[in-house]
């Protein structure tokens, strides 16, 4: 209220955003400037390059205005716009779920590479992908949407990462191929959710003593519930490989995204828990990023006839 605002162009209001984002120490200023101007404006990238030349409104200046403050509280961009990218896609977010992170693509890649083989060996097939502790479901949601014979079900214990879930399902018009459900990773699954060609996770992995030293736009902003992995980071990797084994089908995928540090430690749990070809990815950064394991095919019936004749032959 009071505040007058001058007539200035989309580059200009553009080059103001970025130094003041800039004079704050944030290291992606450019990239945040043009995030939030778009949102202010309500444009897609490409329409904002088109009008840099055009005069913004006084509207747009104040709505602007509100998100840089908010941004210099150390409130993360992704939440005071409510959406962000991931694999070319673009997920509502708010502060009940994690915000994407580029580093959890390879995660979504690996899952659609390993079916995508699969599919090479069963052409036709169609597969079931449980994107456990789906947060935006961002995760499954990709996949889904760039397999057309997967069908995902997210599932997440907080209701609020539930409700997002549901809108991003109708955003990317994936209704009918992808579900939400509420359950419990750290508790055995229900039989009625069946069997799964891959169980892909990206847990709470943040030991409990790590969280205080986190930057303050992690841990004063986004959930706790979605950070906090026990004393030592592994608890969520513990329960699912050991309870959540019965929900994969024989030769199944179950794939995580694990912290830094925690890959062979992860690693060691599914070799406990009799998973077979044992596989650990490292990001670009050449950070262990990804492990994953397959649970062991049913030995096929001749096979078992076989040396049970050659037992009594013996």
């Amino acid at each position: 209220m009071g505040c007058v605002f001058v007539a200035i162009t989309y580059h200009d209001l553009y080059l103001n955003t970025y130094r003041d984002l800039a004079d704050l120490g944030i290291e992606a200023a450019k990239l945040e400037a043009r995030e939030l101007l778009c949102a202010a404006a309500d444009k897609t990238p490409e329409k904002f390059l088109q009008d840099l030349s055009l005069y913004t409104t006084d509207e747009i200046q104040e709505k602007l205005a509100a998100m840089v403050e908010r941004r210099k509280t150390g409130e993360p961009v992704a939440y005071i716009i409510g959406e962000w990218s991931f694999c070319g896609l673009t997920f509502a977010v708010n502060p009940q779920v994690l915000i994407p992170r580029i580093d959890t693509e390879m995660l979504a890649n690996i899952v659609i590479d390993r079916l995508r083989k699969d599919e090479e060996a069963r052409p036709g097939s169609s597969f079931r992908v449980l994107d456990l502790c789906a947060g935006s479901g961002c995760v499954g949601l990709t996949i889904a949407y760039k397999m057309k014979n997967v069908r995902a079900v997210l599932v997440d214990l907080s209701d609020g990462a539930l409700d997002l879930c549901k809108k991003n399902i109708r955003r990317h018009k994936l209704t009918g191929r992808a579900v939400h459900l509420k359950g419990d990773a750290l508790q055995s699954p229900s039989h009625a959710l069946g069997l799964f060609d891959v169980l892909v996770c990206n847990p709470p992995y943040i030991p409990s003593g790590d969280i205080p030293g986190l930057d303050s736009s992690v841990k004063d902003f986004e959930p706790m519930m979605a950070l906090d992995g026990g004393a030592d980071g592994l608890d969520f990797y513990r329960a699912v490989t050991k309870l959540w084994k019965s929900a994969l089908k024989p030769g199944g995928h179950l794939i995580y995204e694990v912290g830094i540090g925690q890959s062979e430690k992860v690693a060691g749990l599914l070799v406990q828990a009799g998973y077979e070809n044992i596989r650990i990815t490292r990001d670009t950064g050449r950070i262990d990023r990804v492990v994953e394991g397959q649970r062991p095919k049913e030995r096929e019936i001749p096979d078992l006839l076989h040396e049970s004749l050659h037992e009594e032959e013996g």
